[in-house]
C-alpha cells in the first residue's frame, strides 16, 4: 500500500504539471520578460536550451530537437526498465489473475471488491506495481507539452526547417506522421511478441495505437512530430536491447523443454523404481 501511495503521489505531480501547461498563454511569444513559473522557468528555460543543443550541432534546430529527445529518452531508462520488469512480471502472474477472475462469475458489487482484492494481494506478493508502466509515459505529457509551446512561442524554433518541412508547421508531405506511427507499430508488435498469453484485444492494440498516433501527428508541428519519431525510434532500440521479444520466446521455450525432460526423467526413474 505504501508503494501504491508513492505512486499516486507521483501521477498527482504530474497532474499538477499538466494544469500549469495548459494556463499557459500560447499565442503569447515566449521571452525572458515572460512571467508565471510555467512560462518563465519551465518553457523559456526549455526553449533556450534547446536552442543552446542546437548552437552545438551547428546552428540546426531540429538536430537540436533531435539531440534533446535523446537526452529525454536515455534520462528515462531507468524508468522504462522499471517498466519492463513490471509487464514480465504481470505476464507471469496473468494466468493465476484470470484464476482468481474465473472465481468470482457473479458480477455483483461485494464479488467485484472480493475478486480486486484477492488480486491486489497477488500483485503485492509479487512486487507488482499496476502504476509503474504508466509512469514513463505520465512523464512525457508535460514534456511534449512543454516543447510544443516552446516551438510556437519562440520564433527561433518555430521558423527552423528540417529538411522538408518547417519546424512550425505540419509535414506537408506526412512522411514524419508515417515514421512516427511506423515506428509506433515496430514497437508495439515487439511487445506484444513477447507476450506469452495473446488474444484478440492485444491483436487489435499493436493497430490502434500506430494509428492513433498518425492521425495525432498529422495536424502537429513537424518538430512535435520529430519529437514523437526519434522517441519511438529510440524506444524500438531499447526494446531490441532490454526486452527482446525473440530472446525471451527463446528463454520460455527453453525452460519449457527443461521442464518437460525433468518430467520425462522423472517418468523413467517411477519405471526403473516399479521394475524393482
Amino acid at each position: 500500500m505504501k508503494k501504491n501511495r508513492k505512486w499516486i503521489q507521483i501521477v498527482i505531480l504530474l497532474g499538477i504539471v499538466l494544469f500549469m501547461s495548459a494556463c499557459g498563454n500560447i499565442n503569447e511569444p515566449i521571452t525572458s520578460e515572460s512571467t508565471g513559473l510555467w512560462d518563465r522557468y519551465i518553457i523559456y528555460n526549455l526553449s533556450q536550451f534547446i536552442i543552446w543543443l542546437s548552437n552545438l550541432m551547428g546552428g540546426s534546430y531540429a538536430l537540436g530537437i533531435i539531440l534533446f529527445t535523446i537526452i529525454i529518452r536515455i534520462i528515462l531508462i531507468p524508468l522504462n526498465n522499471i517498466q519492463t520488469r513490471s509487464q514480465r512480471k504481470m505476464l507471469e502472474i496473468q494466468p493465476e489473475l484470470n484464476a482468481i477472475r474465473d472465481r468470482y462469475p457473479n458480477r455483483d458489487r461485494d464479488s467485484m471488491e472480493a475478486m480486486q482484492r484477492e488480486q491486489q494481494a497477488l500483485l503485492d506478493e509479487r512486487g507488482v506495481n499496476q502504476f509503474a508502466g504508466l509512469l514513463p509515459m505520465l512523464i512525457q505529457l508535460p514534456v511534449m507539452m512543454a516543447l510544443y509551446q516552446s516551438i510556437l512561442r519562440t520564433d527561433l524554433l518555430r521558423e527552423g526547417t528540417f529538411l522538408w518541412t518547417n519546424l512550425g508547421e505540419r509535414d506537408p508531405y506526412f512522411i514524419l506522421p508515417i515514421l512516427a506511427a511506423a515506428f509506433t507499430l515496430a514497437n508495439t508488435y515487439l511487445t506484444m511478441k513477447a507476450n506469452p498469453t495473446q488474444n484478440s484485444a492485444s491483436k487489435i492494440m499493436i493497430y490502434v495505437m500506430p494509428v492513433m498516433i498518425l492521425l495525432i501527428s498529422i495536424g502537429l508541428p513537424s518538430a512535435i512530430t520529430l519529437y514523437w519519431v526519434v522517441s519511438n525510434a529510440f524506444t524500438v532500440a531499447q526494446t531490441l536491447i532490454f526486452n527482446n521479444p525473440y530472446k525471451l520466446i527463446a528463454e520460455r521455450e527453453a525452460k519449457a523443454e527443461a521442464e518437460k525432460e525433468r518430467q520425462r526423467e522423472l517418468r523413467r526413474a517411477l519405471k526403473r523404481a516399479k521394475r524393482r
